[in-house]
């Protein structure tokens, strides 16, 4: 499912079709617990399709652990060091943990656009765009859903391919056209968790994983969490920040 190149207007927008309540903006501290998460997504997302909650982004880390996708397959579990969870969101085997921003959307494609490509899509200019504002550029490739980062200065790969590492991850679920899972963006975790899986599936010497630290961008979460919150709301409308009551 790759996205169309868009042109000098960013053109991979889900504005509201109509006015309506602004986004919440939730950023929960601490680690929050896998199972935990899932069960908050799933109530929030079935108040949003009855018309009940207005739509959420929740940021949150997680202590360590893999995921495992729709589309994973055990021979990309190499070595369970930590709990692994089924996921009901697609894609493969993914790592999430602390020094990691996971951003869960609960979007209503419904008063948007009922376009789950065009979702994704949207979703990767949000990461593009936050990334942008380090100075860091975020790149799509065909095939692989995501975003990467070109690393000329690593040795190539066994043909000659540049090496390239992800930065960040995309899993979504909708049911009733309201998203939920989203996207992973590596800040400063550590990057050898994520050698007990194929990360995505998606193996080769040149290809690995990378984060904006070890990329030598010297940014702390909170950074991070401003920059998605800019890069959000040319793409997806206006947010609304609350507080954490854990208990959404």
């Amino acid at each position: 499912m790759d996205c169309p190149v868009p042109g000098p207007a960013l053109a991979h927008t889900l504005l509201p079709q109509s006015p309506g309540a602004a986004v919440e903006w939730l950023v929960a501290p601490g680690l929050t617990d896998h199972d935990a998460a899932v069960a908050a997504m799933e109530q929030r997302a079935a108040l949003i399709a009855s018309g009940d909650a207005s739509e959420l982004v929740w940021l949150v880390e997680h202590p360590p652990l893999y995921t495992a996708g729709t589309s994973a397959r055990d021979v990309d579990l190499l070595d369970a060091r930590f709990p692994v969870y089924r996921s009901g969101r697609g894609g493969q085997y993914t790592y999430h943990g602390p020094g990691q921003r996971v951003a869960y959307a609960m979007i209503d494609l419904r008063r948007r656009r009922e376009d789950v490509r065009a979702y994704v899509c949207a979703l990767e200019d949000w990461i593009i765009a936050t990334l942008a504002s380090f100075n860091v550029r975020g790149e799509r490739r065909a095939g692989r859903v995501g975003v990467w980062v070109a690393r000329p200065e690593k040795p190539r790969g066994l043909s000659g391919e540049m090496a390239e590492d992800k930065i960040a991850a995309i899993g979504v679920r909708v049911r009733r056209w309201v998203t939920f899972h989203g996207i992973s963006l590596n800040v400063e975790p550590d990057l050898h968790h994520f050698s007990g899986i194929v990360p995505c599936g998606i193996a080769g010497a040149h290809l690995g994983v990378t984060s904006l630290v070890d990329l030598g961008i010297p940014v702390v979460m909170e950074e991070v969490d401003f920059a998605l919150q800019r890069a959000f709301e040319p793409i997806f409308g206006p947010v609304a920040r609350v507080a954490d009551r854990r208990q959404r």
